[in-house]
């Protein structure tokens, strides 16, 4: 055992005695901890909101689209896509005809945004799997049925097998008002994705949506899933520049992209927010080992007219502080890796105890409190808190090496 950690060892159980000194040491180590235990699990909640937006939202929207400018739709569209699913970037290209109207059950009224697609094409999609199997089976059954999100069935107390009436309005180019275009559909069953999306999503048949909106070449517009959702704007656009035909383009971060820039926002102002936290907790440990240092004046002078070097007083200090430190960083850690995997059932028993629900999944896409750990989020804040830690320590330790011997023990 090194003559550092010994000295540290016994400096730190002397300081114990002195109560002030203890409790400033015990509430640096305690803030150090909770900074690193906080900071972890709400990293994991961000990495959480990230994966469930990745595989709920954009399962169900397209990462990309492109939609003719005329009523003609896209040209050849079957040609079209399986030349673009050639490209490395793109995973799967799908043909669909969007209808907006009002949806009408009795005398209620919702809107809705119907999109068609061909199900031979949507077979292999990520979105099935938020659909029940016998849903998708009467969908495909007929060419009239839909499948609505799960907010709508709600609201209008909607059952697979109802009928519904949708008004689409019909625009005419003298700008003059026409009566609304009335389609009959069967339910067919609920699609759920979670938040706003389930109060105004559905899906039909990409023929019966081509034929209400007029769409002669059978398909207004290519929706694409690529391989790289957060390059669906660069992607898009180098698309959409190349196409042989008017169109316009658009992807996920012009609809969806502020979930994402919210996460991305949030994820830093926790950084920030808790490092600091960890620095001021640091904070202590300075104050710990300078009135430890003023406490041990008289113990140094001895050590060094005995012969410790400067450099064996500024490492026993630095290791007092050291110690502190990576107790609050080894527990706050500790408790972080195991709670963080286990905080949406966390959250789950509060809540049941609570009688109250934290994320509501009327407002938010998803009803429980999401968590991913990433070994790169322990190993960023451990290396952080250990630099703080490093350099709350060399103020006191150096102070403590320049103690002159004569005048500290003459005083």
């Amino acid at each position: 055992m090194s003559l550092t950690w010994l000295l540290a060892k016994r400096f730190r159980q002397a300081k114990q005695k002195n109560r002030y000194i203890s409790f400033i040491s015990f509430s640096s180590t305690f803030g150090i901890g909770l900074g690193c235990f906080v900071l972890i699990v709400l990293l994991s909640v961000m990495n959480g909101f990230e994966r469930e937006l990745t595989h709920r939202i954009l399962a169900v929207l397209p990462h990309g689209e492109l939609y003719s400018v005329s009523d003609e739709g896209i040209h050849d569209w079957q040609s079209v896509a399986t030349r673009f699913e050639a490209d490395p970037r793109v995973s799967a290209v799908s043909p669909y005809t969007k209808i907006t109207g009002m949806l009408q059950q009795g005398s209620d009224l919702k809107p809705v945004e119907l999109t068609g697609i061909n199900t031979e094409y949507a077979k292999d999609a990520t979105w099935l799997q938020q659909v029940e199997s016998q849903d998708w089976q009467r969908f495909k059954a007929a060419q009239n049925t839909v499948l609505l999100g799960q907010g709508i069935l709600q609201k209008l107390s909607l059952q697979p097998g109802d009928t519904v009436s949708v008004l689409v309005p019909v625009s005419t180019r003298d700008l003059t008002f026409k009566a609304p275009k009335l389609i009959k559909l069967t339910v067919a069953g609920a699609i759920t994705i979670g938040g706003e999306m389930d109060n105004h999503l559905g899906m039909m048949h990409l023929s019966a949506a081509s034929q209400h909106a007029g769409i002669k070449s059978g398909a207004q517009g290519l929706r694409f899933t690529l391989n790289d959702p957060f390059s669906a704007r660069e992607t898009m656009r180098d698309i959409g520049y190349s196409f042989p035909q008017p169109v316009y383009m658009s992807d996920w971060t012009r609809t969806q992209g502020h979930l994402y820039n919210d996460i991305q926002l949030v994820r830093v102002v926790v950084y920030i927010v808790l490092t600091l936290v960890i620095a001021v907790a640091c904070f202590n440990i300075v104050s710990t080992l300078v009135m430890s240092v003023r406490e041990k004046r008289a113990a140094i002078a001895i050590l060094k007219t005995m012969g410790a070097t400067d450099s064996l007083i500024r490492r026993t200090f630095m290791m007092q502080g050291l110690i502190n430190g990576l107790t609050g960083i080894v527990v706050g850690t500790a408790l972080g890796v195991l709670t963080a995997p286990n905080l949406a059932a966390v959250v789950k028993g509060v809540e049941l105890f609570l009688g109250t629900e934290i994320l509501s999944g009327d407002i938010y896409f998803i009803n429980f409190l999401p968590s991913q750990l990433q070994l790169m989020d322990v190993i960023v804040t451990v290396v952080v808190a250990l630099i703080l830690v490093v350099l709350a320590t060399l103020y006191p330790a150096s102070t403590a090496a320049k103690v002159a011997p004569a005048s500290a023990l003459n005083g």
